[in-house]
């Protein structure tokens, strides 16, 4: 557990100092290189506790990150850079200040603009040590069930569940290799994947987020194999109908929501690359991972174990330093060592003396012909007869909310069909293609949703 470190000095960074951290404009940026632009801009930053990072360029995040560190001050990582969010965060946190590289108007208070990051800095030989004990980031959960809450990692906590991913990846693809991600750093998962990856594994990370999928073709492009693309359900469903073709791929990495076995089987035969899906929270980070194509049970990382509760399960892991309880029921298999979701207590639902899983009821609306996305979603407050009823919003062109309706009674028990149903152009999501229930609520009303 990470609590037997306490104190205990680790690096901020391992490998080679010529080796790459991260492709910036094509071009290699060594270790020794970024450690010169983390002790300039460690150099400028004010006294604080913690700042927001709201670095774009994942290279200016990974910066910022470390200079942080190096001073000694948090990381705050709210669930995204829209103003409000930031607000929330610093007003939580006070004294802190936010830190990013664009000319932000209007900008947080406080706002410290970093400078230019040369190519030819002088590299620097020292790497420095963090506490292990330290306290590096706070990440927020994604608000899809209420307001965000804050979640507290230390650096060998982040040490250690990076330990699991290189593990898992090394087996699949080896131990050294090149990232494109299409998740924002500030997400735990983007953190994960494209922030101490880089620091703590020997892998490099390309600078942008490329979010179309000519963008995703020519950011692989720019980087040496092996290639490994760190994205979405979301985002890889638009590569696969998008048709562009893609520089040969190591392995796609997925999280954030549960990948259909259909895309990741089209997206395998489509790109010619294994696809692994990972498992965990904000709150515990990824602690399992599954090739979605061909295995239906999780198999957990080294040292982790689970423990079945009545209303979830508990999460035991190396980066841990007391066991998290999830929402999330399953079944175990193979000793402990696998396990196959169940779905989360939060999605049973009872309406009218008749049971339902909420997963289950949107993989039937999702298999609906003519529907390309949608939502299921139990609402808060209960109707005249005391009922919580069931809502959806469903992006389907050319069909109507009554065929819809029409289609999901052949599908279900009529106590679940959802009222309302409001037919959308798209789905609220934010930018890890999660569906915040404050937008889900804004779009059922009909009004405008926050900017992510």
């Amino acid at each position: 557990m990470t609590g037997r470190l306490h104190g205990t000095p680790l690096p901020l960074l391992v490998g080679s100092l010529s080796r790459p951290v991260a492709w910036r404009d094509g071009k290699a940026v060594s270790a020794g290189v970024f450690l010169a632009h983390v002790r300039r801009v460690a150099a400028m930053l004010p006294d604080a506790d913690s700042a927001v990072n709201l670095c774009e360029d994942r290279y200016a995040f990974l910066v910022a990150f470390a200079a942080l560190l190096v001073r000694g001050q948090t990381n705050l990582l709210p669930p995204s850079r829209a103003p409000h969010a930031v607000d929330e965060a610093m007003a939580g946190h006070p004294g802190s200040y936010a830190i990013g590289e664009l000319d932000l108007s209007p900008a947080p208070s406080g706002y410290v603009r970093m400078p230019a990051l040369a190519a030819d800095e002088t590299p620097e030989s020292i790497v420095p040590m963090i506490p292990a004990d330290a306290v590096v980031a706070i990440g927020y959960t994604s608000g899809s069930t209420g307001r965000p809450k804050p979640n507290v990692k230390t650096w060998g906590s982040f040490v250690a569940s990076n330990a699991g991913n290189a593990a898992m990846l090394e087996r699949v693809i080896g131990a050294s290799f090149d990232v494109v991600a299409t998740v924002p750093p500030q997400h735990m998962y983007g953190m994960e994947m494209s922030v101490l990856m880089p620091l703590l594994s020997e892998v490099s990370v390309h600078a942008g987020r490329p979010f179309f999928p000519a963008d995703v073709a020519t950011a692989l492009a720019s980087m040496p194999e092996p290639r490994v693309l760190v994205t979405t359900p979301v985002h890889l469903r638009a590569l696969v109908e998008s048709g562009v073709a893609l520089p040969t791929l190591a392995a796609f990495v997925s999280a954030t929501a549960p990948m259909p076995v259909d895309l990741a089987t089209t997206a395998e035969r489509r790109f010619g690359a294994p696809l692994y899906e990972v498992f965990g929270s904000t709150e515990t980070c990824v602690f399992a991972s599954r090739r979605t194509s061909t295995d239906d049970d999780w198999t957990l990382y080294g040292n982790t174990s689970l423990h079945p509760q009545p209303d979830g399960t508990l999460v035991h892991a190396p980066q841990l330093e007391a066991p998290i309880a999830l929402a999330d029921i399953v079944s175990l298999h193979d000793e402990g060592r696998r396990f196959r979701l169940c779905g989360r207590n939060t999605d049973l639902l009872e309406i009218a003396g008749k049971r339902a899983s909420l997963g289950d009821l949107n993989r039937r609306l999702l298999s609906i012909d003519g529907v390309r996305d949608g939502v299921l979603f139990q609402l808060d407050e209960a109707d005249a007869s005391g009922v919580r009823r069931i809502a959806a919003l469903v992006v389907a062109p050319g069909m109507t909310e009554q065929a819809v309706l029409a289609a999901l009674r052949h599908a279900m028990d009529p106590v679940f069909l959802p009222r309302p149903l409001r037919i959308v152009a798209s789905l609220p999501r934010n930018e890890t293609g999660k569906l915040p229930r404050e937008h889900l609520l804004q779009a059922l009303r009909g009004t405008d949703t926050p900017a992510p």
